[in-house]
Protein backbone atom coordinates (compact mmCIF):
# COMPACT_ATOMS: atom_id res chain seq x y z
CA UNK A 1 0.00 0.00 0.00
CA UNK A 2 1.27 3.25 -1.17
CA UNK A 3 1.33 6.63 1.15
CA UNK A 4 3.91 8.78 0.05
CA UNK A 5 3.80 7.67 -3.56
CA UNK A 6 0.16 7.48 -4.09
CA UNK A 7 -0.99 8.54 -7.37
CA UNK A 8 2.09 9.79 -8.51
CA UNK A 9 3.18 9.56 -12.58
CA UNK A 10 5.78 8.03 -13.33
CA UNK A 11 7.44 11.20 -15.96
CA UNK A 12 6.06 14.24 -13.64
CA UNK A 13 4.50 15.78 -10.41
CA UNK A 14 1.25 15.82 -9.35
CA UNK A 15 -0.56 18.98 -10.12
CA UNK A 16 -2.17 20.84 -6.84
CA UNK A 17 -5.31 19.84 -8.05
CA UNK A 18 -4.02 16.25 -8.78
CA UNK A 19 -2.44 15.71 -5.43
CA UNK A 20 -6.00 17.21 -3.60
CA UNK A 21 -7.45 14.39 -5.56
CA UNK A 22 -5.49 11.68 -3.76
CA UNK A 23 -5.21 13.11 -0.47
CA UNK A 24 -7.87 15.98 -0.02
CA UNK A 25 -7.83 19.04 1.68
CA UNK A 26 -5.13 19.68 4.20
CA UNK A 27 -6.71 20.49 7.65
CA UNK A 28 -5.74 24.32 9.64
CA UNK A 29 -4.53 23.17 12.87
CA UNK A 30 -2.81 25.18 15.69
CA UNK A 31 0.58 24.80 16.49
CA UNK A 32 0.13 22.40 20.05
CA UNK A 33 -2.13 20.20 18.39
CA UNK A 34 0.14 19.19 15.49
CA UNK A 35 2.88 18.68 18.04
CA UNK A 36 1.04 16.40 19.88
CA UNK A 37 -0.37 14.73 16.80
CA UNK A 38 3.22 14.08 15.30
CA UNK A 39 4.08 12.52 19.23
CA UNK A 40 1.40 10.16 19.24
CA UNK A 41 1.83 9.15 15.09
CA UNK A 42 4.95 8.40 16.11
CA UNK A 43 6.86 10.26 13.05
CA UNK A 44 10.60 9.47 12.92
CA UNK A 45 13.46 11.22 11.06
CA UNK A 46 14.12 10.00 7.95
CA UNK A 47 17.18 12.15 7.12
CA UNK A 48 19.05 9.38 8.40
CA UNK A 49 19.07 9.87 12.74
CA UNK A 50 15.39 8.60 13.37
CA UNK A 51 15.25 11.12 15.86
CA UNK A 52 11.62 11.75 17.26
CA UNK A 53 10.11 14.68 15.09
CA UNK A 54 7.85 15.54 18.25
CA UNK A 55 10.93 16.75 19.95
CA UNK A 56 12.50 19.15 17.39
CA UNK A 57 8.81 20.54 17.00
CA UNK A 58 8.39 21.03 20.73
CA UNK A 59 12.06 22.59 21.06
CA UNK A 60 11.75 24.80 18.42
CA UNK A 61 7.89 25.91 18.80
CA UNK A 62 9.49 26.40 23.12
CA UNK A 63 11.71 29.69 21.53
CA UNK A 64 10.79 33.14 21.65
CA UNK A 65 10.86 34.86 18.30
CA UNK A 66 10.56 34.32 14.85
CA UNK A 67 11.22 30.62 13.31
CA UNK A 68 12.40 29.16 10.14
CA UNK A 69 11.56 25.62 8.67
CA UNK A 70 14.22 24.06 6.79
CA UNK A 71 13.28 21.53 4.63
CA UNK A 72 16.23 19.15 3.66
CA UNK A 73 15.83 17.85 0.61
CA UNK A 74 19.57 17.83 -1.05
CA UNK A 75 20.16 14.09 -0.43
CA UNK A 76 23.61 13.96 0.14
CA UNK A 77 23.64 10.71 0.51
CA UNK A 78 24.90 8.24 -3.12
CA UNK A 79 23.00 5.77 -2.54
CA UNK A 80 20.16 7.22 -2.07
CA UNK A 81 17.27 8.28 -4.58
CA UNK A 82 13.79 8.60 -2.14
CA UNK A 83 13.80 12.25 -1.93
CA UNK A 84 14.81 13.10 -5.38
CA UNK A 85 11.42 10.82 -6.47
CA UNK A 86 9.72 12.15 -3.64
CA UNK A 87 10.44 16.25 -4.66
CA UNK A 88 10.01 15.27 -8.10
CA UNK A 89 6.78 13.82 -8.25
CA UNK A 90 4.85 15.18 -5.43
CA UNK A 91 6.42 18.20 -4.16
CA UNK A 92 2.91 19.48 -2.84
CA UNK A 93 3.09 16.72 -0.16
CA UNK A 94 6.21 17.95 0.81
CA UNK A 95 4.97 21.89 0.84
CA UNK A 96 1.82 20.70 2.97
CA UNK A 97 4.04 19.13 5.41
CA UNK A 98 5.94 22.24 5.24
CA UNK A 99 3.02 24.64 5.70
CA UNK A 100 2.34 22.11 8.94
CA UNK A 101 5.92 22.14 10.37
CA UNK A 102 5.70 26.14 10.23
CA UNK A 103 2.10 26.11 11.85
CA UNK A 104 3.35 23.98 14.66
CA UNK A 105 6.51 26.01 15.41
CA UNK A 106 5.46 29.76 14.64
CA UNK A 107 7.51 30.11 11.57
CA UNK A 108 6.63 32.40 8.73
CA UNK A 109 9.70 31.54 6.59
CA UNK A 110 10.62 28.43 5.18
CA UNK A 111 13.18 27.16 3.46
CA UNK A 112 13.89 23.82 1.02
CA UNK A 113 16.96 22.83 0.07
CA UNK A 114 17.65 20.96 -2.79
CA UNK A 115 20.99 19.40 -4.72
CA UNK A 116 22.56 22.25 -7.52
CA UNK A 117 22.40 19.33 -9.61
CA UNK A 118 18.98 17.78 -9.33
CA UNK A 119 17.03 19.84 -11.93
CA UNK A 120 13.85 17.91 -12.34
CA UNK A 121 13.18 18.49 -8.37
CA UNK A 122 14.04 22.17 -8.70
CA UNK A 123 11.58 22.59 -11.50
CA UNK A 124 8.72 20.58 -9.80
CA UNK A 125 9.59 22.37 -6.24
CA UNK A 126 9.19 25.86 -7.90
CA UNK A 127 6.04 25.11 -9.92
CA UNK A 128 4.60 23.84 -6.82
CA UNK A 129 4.70 27.21 -4.50
CA UNK A 130 3.93 29.13 -8.17
CA UNK A 131 0.24 27.18 -8.17
CA UNK A 132 0.27 27.33 -4.14
CA UNK A 133 0.53 31.12 -4.24
CA UNK A 134 -1.76 33.10 -1.53
CA UNK A 135 -3.02 30.01 -0.44
CA UNK A 136 -0.17 29.05 2.04
CA UNK A 137 0.62 30.79 5.32
CA UNK A 138 4.55 30.39 5.38
CA UNK A 139 6.84 31.92 2.76
CA UNK A 140 8.78 29.47 0.82
CA UNK A 141 11.90 30.06 -0.90
CA UNK A 142 14.20 27.33 -2.89
CA UNK A 143 18.00 26.96 -1.85
CA UNK A 144 20.74 25.06 -3.86
CA UNK A 145 22.78 23.58 -2.23
CA UNK A 146 26.64 21.84 -3.17
CA UNK A 147 26.40 18.13 -3.84
CA UNK A 148 28.11 17.10 -0.53
CA UNK A 149 28.08 14.71 2.24
CA UNK A 150 28.44 17.44 4.77
CA UNK A 151 24.96 18.65 3.59
CA UNK A 152 23.04 16.24 5.45
CA UNK A 153 24.77 17.49 8.55
CA UNK A 154 22.48 20.45 10.07
CA UNK A 155 25.62 22.37 11.23
CA UNK A 156 26.68 22.62 8.15
CA UNK A 157 23.66 23.72 6.55
CA UNK A 158 22.77 26.14 8.62
CA UNK A 159 26.46 28.16 8.07
CA UNK A 160 25.79 27.44 4.10
CA UNK A 161 22.64 29.10 4.10
CA UNK A 162 24.17 32.00 6.28
CA UNK A 163 26.26 32.91 3.24
CA UNK A 164 29.62 30.70 4.76
CA UNK A 165 31.04 27.27 3.64
CA UNK A 166 29.49 23.74 4.06
CA UNK A 167 31.20 22.84 7.17
CA UNK A 168 29.69 21.88 10.31
CA UNK A 169 29.96 24.50 13.29
CA UNK A 170 30.57 23.87 16.86
CA UNK A 171 27.73 23.62 18.86
CA UNK A 172 26.10 24.59 21.18
CA UNK A 173 24.41 26.86 20.08
CA UNK A 174 22.22 24.29 18.04
CA UNK A 175 20.20 25.45 15.12
CA UNK A 176 16.67 24.96 17.32
CA UNK A 177 18.55 27.66 19.17
CA UNK A 178 20.10 29.78 16.79
CA UNK A 179 20.11 29.11 13.76
CA UNK A 180 19.21 30.52 9.94
CA UNK A 181 19.35 34.14 10.42
CA UNK A 182 20.41 33.41 13.82
CA UNK A 183 16.62 32.65 14.53
CA UNK A 184 15.60 29.41 15.88
CA UNK A 185 15.35 26.58 12.86
CA UNK A 186 13.31 23.53 12.28
CA UNK A 187 15.52 21.02 10.41
CA UNK A 188 13.30 18.16 8.85
CA UNK A 189 14.04 16.02 6.04
CA UNK A 190 11.77 16.34 2.95
CA UNK A 191 10.30 13.00 3.60
CA UNK A 192 9.56 13.63 7.36
CA UNK A 193 7.74 16.37 6.56
CA UNK A 194 5.51 14.52 3.85
CA UNK A 195 4.73 12.14 6.68
CA UNK A 196 3.64 15.17 8.71
CA UNK A 197 1.57 16.11 5.99
CA UNK A 198 -0.50 12.32 6.09
CA UNK A 199 -0.64 12.46 9.42
CA UNK A 200 -2.44 15.88 9.68
CA UNK A 201 -4.52 14.48 7.47
CA UNK A 202 -5.74 11.62 8.70
CA UNK A 203 -4.50 11.22 12.58
CA UNK A 204 -2.39 9.57 13.76
CA UNK A 205 -4.27 6.26 14.66
CA UNK A 206 -4.29 5.94 11.06
CA UNK A 207 -0.39 6.17 10.14
CA UNK A 208 -0.01 3.64 12.96
CA UNK A 209 -2.16 1.45 11.01
CA UNK A 210 1.34 0.08 8.54
CA UNK A 211 4.14 -0.81 9.85
CA UNK A 212 5.35 -1.64 13.48
CA UNK A 213 5.22 0.51 17.15
CA UNK A 214 8.90 1.40 16.79
CA UNK A 215 8.87 1.67 13.17
CA UNK A 216 5.05 2.96 12.38
CA UNK A 217 3.66 4.56 9.27
CA UNK A 218 5.51 3.31 5.64
CA UNK A 219 9.28 4.62 4.26
CA UNK A 220 10.80 5.18 1.40
CA UNK A 221 13.60 2.51 0.73
CA UNK A 222 16.29 2.98 -2.11
CA UNK A 223 16.92 -0.49 -3.25
CA UNK A 224 19.80 -1.40 -5.69
CA UNK A 225 22.84 -3.93 -6.15
CA UNK A 226 22.11 -7.36 -7.78
CA UNK A 227 18.18 -6.75 -7.94
CA UNK A 228 16.09 -7.46 -10.40
CA UNK A 229 14.22 -3.73 -9.87
CA UNK A 230 16.22 -0.82 -8.32
CA UNK A 231 15.06 2.33 -7.39
CA UNK A 232 12.69 3.67 -4.53
CA UNK A 233 10.03 1.23 -2.91
CA UNK A 234 7.63 2.37 -0.40
CA UNK A 235 6.70 -0.27 2.33
CA UNK A 236 5.59 -0.49 5.98
CA UNK A 237 8.15 0.14 8.89
CA UNK A 238 9.32 -3.01 10.20
CA UNK A 239 9.50 -4.24 6.51
CA UNK A 240 11.51 -7.90 6.70
CA UNK A 241 14.45 -7.44 4.77
CA UNK A 242 14.12 -10.67 2.27
CA UNK A 243 10.59 -9.44 2.10
CA UNK A 244 11.62 -5.71 0.85
CA UNK A 245 14.24 -7.98 -1.78
CA UNK A 246 11.09 -9.86 -2.90
CA UNK A 247 9.31 -6.73 -3.78
CA UNK A 248 12.45 -6.06 -5.54
CA UNK A 249 11.93 -8.66 -8.29
CA UNK A 250 14.26 -10.42 -6.36
CA UNK A 251 18.34 -11.85 -7.13
CA UNK A 252 19.82 -11.47 -10.43
CA UNK A 253 23.03 -12.62 -9.03
CA UNK A 254 24.40 -14.82 -6.45
CA UNK A 255 24.20 -12.97 -2.87
CA UNK A 256 27.20 -11.77 -1.28
CA UNK A 257 26.98 -9.24 1.52
CA UNK A 258 23.99 -6.28 2.18
CA UNK A 259 24.76 -2.82 2.81
CA UNK A 260 21.64 -1.00 5.15
CA UNK A 261 21.57 2.71 5.56
CA UNK A 262 24.55 3.60 3.12
CA UNK A 263 28.02 5.02 3.60
CA UNK A 264 27.27 6.32 7.40
CA UNK A 265 25.69 2.55 8.07
CA UNK A 266 26.53 -0.83 8.31
CA UNK A 267 28.24 -3.53 5.92
CA UNK A 268 26.63 -7.00 6.94
CA UNK A 269 26.45 -10.60 5.69
CA UNK A 270 23.48 -11.81 4.24
CA UNK A 271 23.33 -14.62 6.88
CA UNK A 272 22.64 -11.90 9.48
CA UNK A 273 21.31 -8.76 7.24
CA UNK A 274 18.31 -11.74 6.02
CA UNK A 275 16.57 -12.05 9.44
CA UNK A 276 16.58 -8.71 10.37
CA UNK A 277 13.38 -6.04 9.84
CA UNK A 278 13.72 -2.11 8.74
CA UNK A 279 13.59 -1.17 12.30
CA UNK A 280 15.86 0.82 13.44
CA UNK A 281 15.30 -1.09 17.12
CA UNK A 282 15.66 -4.34 15.80
CA UNK A 283 18.92 -3.17 13.49
CA UNK A 284 20.86 -1.29 16.42
CA UNK A 285 21.54 -4.46 17.99
CA UNK A 286 23.79 -5.78 15.30
CA UNK A 287 25.72 -2.03 14.58
CA UNK A 288 23.41 -1.02 12.00
CA UNK A 289 20.58 1.71 11.69
CA UNK A 290 18.15 2.32 8.65
CA UNK A 291 19.62 5.80 8.16
CA UNK A 292 18.43 7.70 5.03
CA UNK A 293 16.29 4.39 3.62
CA UNK A 294 19.12 2.51 1.75
CA UNK A 295 19.76 -0.81 0.96
CA UNK A 296 22.20 -2.30 -0.90
CA UNK A 297 22.42 -5.85 -2.42
CA UNK A 298 25.98 -6.83 -3.04
CA UNK A 299 26.77 -9.59 -5.30
CA UNK A 300 29.22 -12.29 -4.72
CA UNK A 301 31.01 -11.62 -7.76
CA UNK A 302 32.23 -7.78 -6.33
CA UNK A 303 35.36 -7.15 -4.42
CA UNK A 304 33.87 -6.16 -1.33
CA UNK A 305 37.71 -5.17 -0.09
CA UNK A 306 38.04 -2.60 -3.22
CA UNK A 307 34.32 -1.36 -2.92
CA UNK A 308 35.14 -0.47 0.69
CA UNK A 309 38.25 1.09 -0.49
CA UNK A 310 37.29 3.03 -2.89
CA UNK A 311 34.08 4.30 -0.67
CA UNK A 312 36.41 5.45 2.32
CA UNK A 313 38.53 7.40 0.46
CA UNK A 314 35.57 9.19 -0.67
CA UNK A 315 34.24 9.54 2.51
CA UNK A 316 37.70 10.77 3.40
CA UNK A 317 37.71 13.45 0.52
CA UNK A 318 34.19 14.62 1.38
CA UNK A 319 34.88 15.93 5.20
CA UNK A 320 35.62 19.75 6.25
CA UNK A 321 39.35 18.73 7.74
CA UNK A 322 38.74 21.12 10.17
CA UNK A 323 39.37 19.03 13.21
CA UNK A 324 41.60 15.57 13.70
CA UNK A 325 39.34 12.82 13.22
CA UNK A 326 38.86 14.29 9.24
CA UNK A 327 41.98 15.98 8.98
CA UNK A 328 44.58 13.26 10.22
CA UNK A 329 42.53 9.90 11.19
CA UNK A 330 40.32 9.42 8.05
CA UNK A 331 42.80 10.33 5.18
CA UNK A 332 45.10 7.72 7.04
CA UNK A 333 42.44 5.11 7.19
CA UNK A 334 41.77 5.61 3.44
CA UNK A 335 45.44 5.32 2.35
CA UNK A 336 45.67 1.86 4.24
CA UNK A 337 42.70 0.07 2.66
CA UNK A 338 44.02 1.40 -0.81
CA UNK A 339 47.04 -0.55 -0.39
CA UNK A 340 45.56 -3.57 1.53
CA UNK A 341 43.41 -3.63 -1.70
CA UNK A 342 45.71 -2.98 -4.36
CA UNK A 343 48.44 -5.31 -2.88
CA UNK A 344 50.74 -3.29 -0.94
CA UNK A 345 49.54 -3.72 2.48
CA UNK A 346 52.78 -3.50 5.34
CA UNK A 347 52.57 -6.10 7.86
CA UNK A 348 49.80 -5.27 10.23
CA UNK A 349 48.38 -3.03 8.23
CA UNK A 350 44.78 -4.47 8.92
CA UNK A 351 44.94 -3.73 12.78
CA UNK A 352 46.52 -0.79 12.22
CA UNK A 353 43.28 0.69 10.60
CA UNK A 354 41.47 -0.95 13.46
CA UNK A 355 43.31 0.91 16.15
CA UNK A 356 42.86 4.08 13.97
CA UNK A 357 38.86 3.61 13.75
CA UNK A 358 38.86 3.43 17.70
CA UNK A 359 41.04 6.91 17.91
CA UNK A 360 38.51 8.15 15.40
CA UNK A 361 35.34 6.98 16.84
CA UNK A 362 33.55 9.95 18.54
CA UNK A 363 36.24 12.66 18.60
CA UNK A 364 34.99 14.62 15.87
CA UNK A 365 33.05 17.59 15.45
CA UNK A 366 30.39 16.33 13.50
CA UNK A 367 28.99 12.88 12.95
CA UNK A 368 31.02 12.45 9.79
CA UNK A 369 34.32 10.42 10.89
CA UNK A 370 31.97 8.46 13.07
CA UNK A 371 29.50 7.28 10.22
CA UNK A 372 32.69 6.73 7.90
CA UNK A 373 33.73 4.51 10.96
CA UNK A 374 30.63 2.53 12.07
CA UNK A 375 30.72 1.38 8.10
CA UNK A 376 34.20 0.81 8.10
CA UNK A 377 34.19 -1.48 11.31
CA UNK A 378 31.07 -3.42 10.06
CA UNK A 379 33.02 -4.18 6.74
CA UNK A 380 36.25 -5.68 8.05
CA UNK A 381 34.24 -7.44 10.74
CA UNK A 382 31.77 -9.05 6.75
CA UNK A 383 34.87 -8.74 4.57
CA UNK A 384 37.53 -10.16 7.28
CA UNK A 385 38.79 -13.37 4.93
CA UNK A 386 38.83 -11.09 2.09
CA UNK A 387 40.99 -8.51 3.55
CA UNK A 388 42.97 -11.02 4.67
CA UNK A 389 43.69 -12.41 1.09
CA UNK A 390 43.93 -9.09 -0.33
CA UNK A 391 46.99 -8.51 2.50
CA UNK A 392 48.54 -12.03 1.26
CA UNK A 393 48.20 -12.02 -2.44
CA UNK A 394 47.23 -8.63 -3.53
CA UNK A 395 44.30 -7.86 -5.96
CA UNK A 396 41.42 -10.37 -7.00
CA UNK A 397 40.09 -11.13 -10.13
CA UNK A 398 37.20 -9.07 -9.27
CA UNK A 399 38.92 -6.37 -8.27
CA UNK A 400 38.86 -4.51 -11.73
CA UNK A 401 35.06 -5.05 -12.05
CA UNK A 402 32.90 -2.34 -12.96
CA UNK A 403 31.79 -0.97 -9.36
CA UNK A 404 28.89 -1.58 -7.03
CA UNK A 405 28.70 1.56 -5.00
CA UNK A 406 28.05 5.01 -5.90
CA UNK A 407 30.84 7.46 -5.85
CA UNK A 408 30.99 11.15 -7.54
CA UNK A 409 32.22 10.10 -10.96
CA UNK A 410 29.62 7.45 -11.28
CA UNK A 411 26.53 7.85 -12.76
CA UNK A 412 23.20 8.41 -10.77
CA UNK A 413 21.79 5.62 -9.34
CA UNK A 414 18.22 5.16 -11.24
CA UNK A 415 15.12 6.32 -9.79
Amino acid sequence: MTRLLAGIEPARPLSYEEHLDVHGVMPRLEGPAIVDLADRAGILGRGGAGFPMARKLAAVASRRGAKVVVANGVESEPMSAKDGVLLSRAPHLVLDGVNAAAAAVGARQAIICLSGDALAAQAAVHAAIRERERRDRVNVRVATVPSHYLAGEETALVQHLNGGPLKPMFVPPRPFERGVGRRPTLIQNVETLADLALAVRHGPRWFRELGRSSAPGTMLVTVSGALRRLGVIEVPGGTPLDELLARAGGLVQPLGSIIIGGYFGAWLSADVALGLALDNDELRRHGAALGAGVVVVMPESACGVAELARVVSWLAAQSARQCGPCANGLPAIAGALGRIASGHAEPGEREQILRWAGLVRGRGACNHPDGAVRLLTSAIRTLDEDLRDHERHGPCEACGRPPVLITPESEAIAA
